[in-house]
């Protein structure tokens, strides 16, 4: 019965059978057991329409986690930024792995960073939250640029820029670099400058609630630290009342003093996606010893955010 291959939901793109193969193969070492991919098709797929469109909080998750109600996989692997911040009752989050690089980049044409760009330079993007801080920075900086709405996996928008169409993409590293391709990057973007989205450059591995043992299992992926970030993260942006779709980055970094990491800052962001009004404020304090201490981290911000005015930026606010 142990040699029974676990079945693991991931979404079709290269990306997430990347993701996924990289958690099968650390989930077969840990468990003994082989693991096939299961792969799904879900409604952000298959949609053309922009996130925004067509409500980005889980578009991405819905048909993975009905998979998983259902008993057709055992668990799933997604990118924890496309998790919707309720977690379903008969589902657990049962690892969190160590986070990847989690800032965005920009892949432009001849090699340019993001301040090299030529006045008036198209850059896509599917991401409000990209445009709203790319715009505030080239207004604060004098530079001129056209953020572009695009969708498409990564090739796609890759192309976009080798094609001529637009002169540089904004991308996430960590899919980058989860798919080989980090040294097609021409600027890391500095989270001074683009704060990422909650979440981004984790992943999320969830089974079922009552699956004791395949949750001590999958356990062993964890890391507390990139948890313990990520939990206060997206209690932020579920204080804002916020979907994934929405103007929002936020950040927690772990400082260390030498070899021991004492203190946690978390950063929040939230602007109209023309850059013109931004709400910008950071906390720092001792590291969250609990997850209930790092959700309610996320929650005081978000309240600080909220009394700046925050609500006012979000365009529609998550329901």
């Amino acid at each position: 019965m142990t040699d029974k291959a676990l079945r693991l939901g991931t979404r079709r793109s290269r990306l997430a059978m990347a993701q996924s193969g990289q958690v099968a193969d650390a989930v077969s070492q840990v468990t003994g057991r082989p693991v096939e991919l299961v792969e799904i098709t879900t409604f952000g797929d298959v949609s053309r329409a922009h996130l925004s469109q067509i409500g980005g909080t889980g578009v991405f998750v819905t048909a993975l986690r009905d998979a998983l109600t259902r008993g057709e996989v055992d668990f799933a692997v997604h990118s924890l930024k496309d998790l919707p911040t309720a977690q379903p009752e008969d589902l657990v989050l049962a690892a969190v792995p160590v986070r990847e690089d989690p800032r965005d980049v920009i892949v432009a044409r001849d090699a340019l960073k993001f301040t090299d760009l030529p006045r008036g330079a198209r850059i896509g993007t599917g991401s409000s939250r990209r445009m709203a801080q790319l715009n505030a920075y080239a207004r604060a900086h004098g530079l001129d640029i056209e953020t572009v709405p695009i969708r498409g996996n990564v090739d796609t928008r890759i192309r976009y820029v080798h094609d001529g169409e637009l002169d540089a993409v904004v991308l996430a590293a960590a899919g980058l670099s989860r798919i080989g391709r980090i040294d097609e990057v021409t600027d890391f973007l500095s989270i001074d400058t683009v704060l990422p989205a909650p979440g981004q450059g984790a992943l999320a591995i969830e089974c079922a609630a009552d699956d004791a043992d395949l949750i001590a299992a999958l356990g062993a992926l964890d890391d507390p630290f990139t948890r313990v970030a990520v939990t206060a993260e997206r209690s932020l942006l579920a204080a804002l009342e916020a979907g994934c779709s929405a103007p929002v980055g936020a950040l927690a970094d772990l400082l260390a003093d030498g070899q021991i990491v004492n203190e946690m800052r978390l950063r929040g962001v939230v602007g109209t996606t023309d850059g013109t009004r931004m709400v910008s404020l950071s906390t720092t304090g001792p590291v969250p010893e609990t997850h209930d201490r790092a959700r309610a981290l996320g929650r005081e911000l978000a309240a600080e955010m909220l009394a700046r005015g925050a609500a006012g930026l979000m365009g529609e606010r998550a329901q």
